[in-house]
This record gives C-alpha cells, sequence and structure tokens, in this order.
C-alpha cells in the first residue's frame, strides 16, 4: 500500500476511534489539550502560512469530535497557542506541551488529543517527519507509547 494510502487510512481510522468516544469528549482539559495539539502540529516546522492556519481552523470548526464545544472558543485557543508559538517556537513550545499535558489524567482523552494530532497532521496528505515528531513528542508527555499510535 501507498504511503498516501496508508495516511488517509490512518486518519480516517483515528477520526472514526474519536466518534466513539465523542461523547466522553467534553472536559476543559481535552478541549486545551486538543487545541494546543492543533497549532502544534500546524506549526511543527516552525512556520505557518496563513493558507495552513485557515486549513486547520476550518478542520477544527468541522471536526464531529469537536462540536461539543463552541467554535468560537475553539478558534480563540487554537490562535492563542499559534501565536505563542510564531513569536517564539522553542518558548511557545514549552507553553503548548504543558496545555497538552492536561489530558494526562485521562487515558481516553489523552489518546484522543494524540489522534486529533493525526487527522491533522494527516489531512493535508502529507503528515511529514517534523509533524510525526511533535505528535511523538507529545505521546512521551501524555504518558503514551507512540509505537500504539504507529509513530
Amino acid at each position: 500500500m501507498a504511503l498516501w494510502d496508508r495516511l488517509k487510512e490512518s486518519a480516517s481510522t483515528m477520526q472514526t476511534q474519536l466518534m466513539a468516544k465523542k461523547n466522553e469528549l467534553t472536559s476543559g482539559a481535552f478541549r486545551d489539550a486538543s487545541m494546543a495539539m492543533c497549532a502544534l502540529v500546524a506549526a511543527a516546522d516552525g512556520t505557518i502560512d496563513p493558507a495552513e492556519r485557515q486549513r486547520v481552523a476550518q478542520l477544527i470548526a468541522t471536526n464531529d469530535v469537536l462540536r461539543n464545544f463552541a467554535a468560537d472558543d475553539l478558534q480563540r485557543r487554537f490562535e492563542a497557542n499559534l501565536d505563542k508559538l510564531t513569536a517564539d517556537f522553542a518558548f511557545g513550545k514549552v507553553s503548548v506541551m504543558q496545555e497538552i499535558a492536561k489530558a494526562r489524567k485521562k487515558p481516553a482523552e489523552a489518546r484522543a488529543v494524540i489522534q486529533i494530532g493525526i487527522v491533522i497532521g494527516g489531512a493535508d496528505g502529507d503528515f511529514d517527519k517534523t509533524e510525526q515528531a511533535v505528535v511523538r513528542e507529545a505521546c512521551y508527555t501524555l504518558d503514551l507509547p507512540p509505537h500504539e499510535f504507529d509513530l
């Protein structure tokens, strides 16, 4: 199977798993961690262009799992995390990882945050090495084994 097909299949599988747990994913910790993850994946290469920012914002607004939360609140949190990362990536990353760590206490939420990162990373058809690396790092932050997610 081609890499592109595996990526699409993996993102689709992750979205299906997220939908199965949608009713469990309603806490503020999950909301904060998932928006931090979206920003981290979007800015994984240290920059984010307006088109990428818009694409990720659109994915957030249309993701069924995230509909448990107000879209404008999610957008505000995503943008705030992006601002931290674009101002100073290394320093911003520390703050964003602290947000992601909020989901550590609930394994289902922690896994869902990683799955959202994979869905966002694979949305453009190219879950590249820098995106995989930040999602892998988030796995360690959440005390999850990266191999569970093929990272």
